[in-house]
């Protein structure tokens, strides 16, 4: 076998051998080339600094006696060194006491000392003598020439690489004999061994260990060649025999695959079949849940039409004049009524997530103000309990965050609800904060029945709750977390809890909602900023707290007194500036506040836990000049504290929940309805609200008095004979000179498409019912007052 001298092993080895060899030798001679014009730099400096020193005392005495002669000879010692070719002394004035120099060396190879050195160097010594208290009395300078340094360093260099290089020389040759005999010379034996291999039967073949060898590395791989060549005969005796084998199985396989084949078209045709069985049995089920979600829509359109009825009827019937028992009837048959409805709702919110029929809004809302709302919502059925409801909000909350705020409104209604229903005694707490992955977290947590561990899974259930005893005591269907946990799901977040029986429970809702940045927060009125704020309240009112924090954060000063008993309090020493705005929680505490030296110098605001009536004038007489309920909305604290700083209001302030007045300037409304029961019921609370009402009993009475009348508001009814709402409201936007006009759809429908196919057909907004006084109120003044800004605003688009 013939080898190209390039590829050859030898060849390639005493290449980069001696490649190595002469790039390290020379790299070394390099480096202490480097490390001696180091030490040659440094060494010349500290030989003239030496010098220099060593002629400071003399040259300080010729300065001080001012001899020119002996400053003459110093100067011709000093050019003695080979390295100095000038040397001056000069006194403080600058004048030249002596002065000597003679010409520097030249030489074809300074150019490269020079790059390496400098040309020259200047040193200057200051003179002086200790005795004079450091006088200084001139300056000895001195220029070095760094060639003759230089000269010798460049002779070290040269040597040092020509030396090195040959040391690479001789020490690549040497191993390059060594690898010879020691690598290359047995390889080439086995190679040679290798080439005269039978092409046919290379099997058969054993190499030689080349002598010498038997034990290093070329031996092993020579033996472990033999091994890989004994045990490739063998394998190829075993491999005719199984070939052998082989032939015999391959025609049992034939047969096999045969009957095979046969069995498999006959499962083939039984698939089709059941895939066509499958097909038609996903249409039929297509199709049920088709047939399930229009009877649920008219189902709930047929249920809530009479309900909406007795609803209506019942809140009409509350506001004559009745006796204390009749209204307390009413009120539970009202109160029964809306349960019923609410339980109607579930079904439906839980029939619509089944069916993948729930679409979310995706909007920015203020869900702080959410939170605040439901909770104000819901503290009159904590109160009633005497169960304290607070709210826990962050303070740097965002003020918009983007989600559905319906659905998420709803879960925060049903667990705050949930909360309130199974706690008979201590707190129910709402909290809202931003977690560290940006998700919000909406908290609520009780100090209740709680829960068993082993049912903390089945509460989300359908239909269930902690047991038949909490079923029978409490009442309710199940159907609420169900529906939180269906909504939170489908909102992309989860919904957790920690209970112990006997000790509360904690429901952890978390949301991946982002947060609105463009939305500022509220500006702090700069009157605000010249009051102090004081806080008395008991260690456990959690109300306190909030306040406190929301305080801090408008960066105002706040000093806060918790006491544990209204007896324990002592104001006598306490002093109070002028402009001190104090927030306490108990009218017990009024005496001693009104009694108080400072009296004159505090604005009182009574923080309750619940709503109280408000009377004016024992608020007076006890200075209390603002008044707010727990849960404290951010917004009413604010409104409240600037109230206090800013007076020119009425002198007591009560929290409720105010009416919106009808516009001034009686309206016309037209009311589309054809159930006479939700006439009767709509038509008594436009007229208390001081609207003028007409009744059309469908949409083709609704057009005939458009056309004759003026209107400035309709609410149309969607479901009617004769015509629809969606067709007459079509009909009556073909006309340009009604497009201001404000349509209102009022329906039962609550099936997805509803809102959008009340958009589509020109509807301005939509309104569910039943009929009620506040909802409707709002809905008119809303379009009534200024119809662009609710255009504008109006989530319904």
């Amino acid at each position: 076998m013939k080898i190209s001298i390039n590829n050859r092993l030898s060849f390639r080895l005493a290449r980069n051998t001696v490649a190595v060899a002469l790039l390290l030798g020379m790299v070394l001679s390099l480096i202490q080339v480097i490390i001696d014009f180091l030490n040659e730099k440094n060494s010349l400096d500290a030989e003239i600094r030496a010098v220099v020193a060593i002629s400071h005392a003399p040259a300080s005495q010729i300065a001080y006696n001012i001899d020119a002669r002996l400053a003459a000879e110093l100067l011709d010692g000093l050019l003695e060194h080979p390295s100095i070719i000038h040397a001056e002394i000069i006194d403080t004035d600058n004048r030249l006491l002596a002065s000597k120099e003679r010409e520097p060396q030249t030489s074809a190879y300074r150019w490269l000392s020079d790059l390496l050195f400098q040309p020259s160097r200047t040193y200057t010594e200051t003179l002086f003598v200790p005795q004079l208290n450091d006088f200084v009395l001139g300056d000895l300078n001195v220029v070095v020439d760094t060639y003759p340094s230089g000269a010798e360093f460049l002779k070290r260099a040269a040597f040092t690489l020509v030396s090195g290089f040959l040391r690479s020389l001789i020490l690549s040759a040497v191993l390059l004999i060594l690898f010879y005999i020691m690598l290359t010379q047995p390889l080439v034996k086995v190679i040679s061994a290798v080439s005269e291999v039978d092409p046919e039967t290379p099997e058969k073949i054993r190499l030689p260990v080349p002598k010498g060898h038997e034990m290093d590395e070329i031996g092993v791989l020579v033996n472990s060649t033999n091994n890989q060549l004994q045990a490739i005969d063998e394998n190829l005796n075993k491999l005719k025999k199984a070939e052998s084998r082989l032939k015999t199985y391959s025609e049992q396989l034939e047969q096999i695959v045969d009957s095979r084949t046969k069995e498999l078209s006959e499962k083939n045709k039984q698939l089709i079949k059941s895939n066509h069985d499958l097909r038609v049995a996903k249409e039929e089920a297509v199709s049920r849940a088709k047939a399930r979600a229009d009877f649920l829509a008219n189902m709930s359109h047929e249920i809530r039409t009479p309900f909406n009825g007795v609803l209506g009827m019942i809140s009409l019937t509350l506001e004559e004049p009745l006796s204390e028992k009749q209204k307390e009837q009413l009120n539970v048959a009202y109160s029964s009524g809306v349960a019923l409805l609410e339980l109607l709702n579930d079904i439906l919110d839980i029939s619509k997530v089944e069916a993948g029929k729930l679409t979310l809004e995706n909007i920015a809302f203020d869900l702080r103000k959410t939170v605040e709302d439901v909770s104000r919502l819901l503290a009159q059925n904590a109160h009633a309990k005497n169960v304290a409801l607070y709210t826990n909000i962050d303070p740097t909350f965002p003020e918009r965050v983007y989600g559905d705020p319906t659905r998420i409104r709803q879960i925060v209604s049903n667990l705050t609800g949930n909360a309130i229903k199974f706690t008979e005694t201590g707190s129910v707490t709402v909290s809202l904060s931003i977690l560290k992955n940006q998700s919000v977290e909406i908290r609520v947590s009780d100090t209740g029945i709680g829960i068993e561990a082993d049912r903390l899974e089945s509460i989300f259930s359908p239909f269930s709750q902690g047991d038949a005893d909490i079923t029978r005591k409490y009442g309710g269907t199940g159907l609420g977390l169900t529906l939180c946990r269906q909504l939170v799901t489908h909102m992309g977040g989860k919904i957790e809890v920690i209970s112990e029986r006997g000790r509360g429970s904690s429901f952890m809702v978390t949301l991946p909602l982002l947060a609105d940045h463009n939305t500022p927060s509220p500006k702090v009125d700069e009157s605000l900023f010249k009051h102090h704020f004081v806080l008395l309240h008991q260690t456990e009112n959690r109300t306190f707290e909030c306040i406190s924090a929301e305080l801090q954060n408008w960066k105002l000063p706040c000093a806060s007194y918790p006491y544990e008993h209204p007896q324990d309090v002592q104001l006598k020493e306490q002093r109070f500036e002028a402009n001190t705005i104090i927030l306490f929680d108990s009218r017990s505490l009024s005496p001693l506040l009104v009694e108080h030296q400072d009296i004159d110098n505090v604005h009182m605001i009574l923080v309750a836990r619940q709503n109280i009536p408000s009377d004016t004038d024992a608020f007076k007489a006890m200075r209390i000049e603002q008044m707010i309920s727990a849960p404290v909305s951010r917004d009413r604290l604010y409104d409240t504290l600037y109230k206090a700083a800013n007076p020119g209001g009425a002198a007591v302030i009560t929290e409720g929940t105010d009416m919106p007045e009808a516009p001034v300037g009686k309206k016309h409304v037209l009311l589309v309805e054809d159930n006479q029961v939700n006439q009767l019921v709509a038509k008594t609370i436009l007229r208390k609200l001081g609207y003028e009402v007409s009744i059309a009993n469908n949409g083709q009475d609704a057009m005939d008095l458009v056309g004759n009348d003026h209107y400035d508001i309709i609410l149309m009814d969607c479901h009617m004979p004769v015509m629809d709402g969606y067709e007459a409201t079509r009909l009556i936007r073909q006309n340009a000179k009604y497009d201001a006009l404000p349509i209102i759809a009022v329906t039962a429908n609550v099936m997805q498409g509803d809102k959008e196919r009340c958009l589509s057909c020109g509807m301005n907004d939509y309104l569910t019912k039943p009929y009620e006084k506040k909802a409707l109120t709002q809905m008119l003044a809303k379009w009534l007052e200024d119809p662009v800004a609710a255009a504008a605003s109006s989530k319904f688009a």
